[in-house]
């Protein structure tokens, strides 16, 4: 097993991942699409989802920075989505480790969402930076 590989179970070990059906079903959850601008563009996007650039995510959601969204508070349930639930992982569990215990990704991603036939809505919005 490569490094990046031990990283990516180390980091899902700690979350409490969600299916498509399982985030769709939710009412209180802020969706935090970290994908590019083109894929967002080519794919489409959840409705009602936060686009956030990678680079500034942890700032946009530490629950007491200066920088944070209105969004988000210590007890929002977080749900990160890349393409295909790699990023996303690392992601949340980054977002954990910054003080929001029920951070977590969606399993197989955006695609996976897409393929369930779950809503999309036209991107890509215009990104939080």
């Amino acid at each position: 097993m490569s490094a990046v590989d031990e990283m990516l179970s180390a980091a899902r070990a700690t979350l409490t991942r969600l299916t498509p059906a399982e985030a769709a079903a939710l009412d209180d959850v802020l969706f935090v699409d970290i994908r590019p601008a083109h894929d967002r563009d080519a794919e489409g996007e959840i409705p009602g989802s936060l686009p956030i650039e990678r680079i500034v995510l942890e700032w946009r959601l530490d629950p007491h920075g200066a920088h944070r969204i209105a969004e988000v508070a210590e007890d929002t349930r977080v749900v990160v989505l890349c393409n295909e639930s790699y990023s996303s992982s690392l992601a949340a569990r980054d977002l954990q480790a910054l003080g929001l215990p029920r951070a977590t990704d969606l399993v197989g991603g955006f695609r996976a969402w897409a393929a369930a036939g779950l809503p999309v809505r036209d991107g890509p919005t215009p990104a939080i930076t």
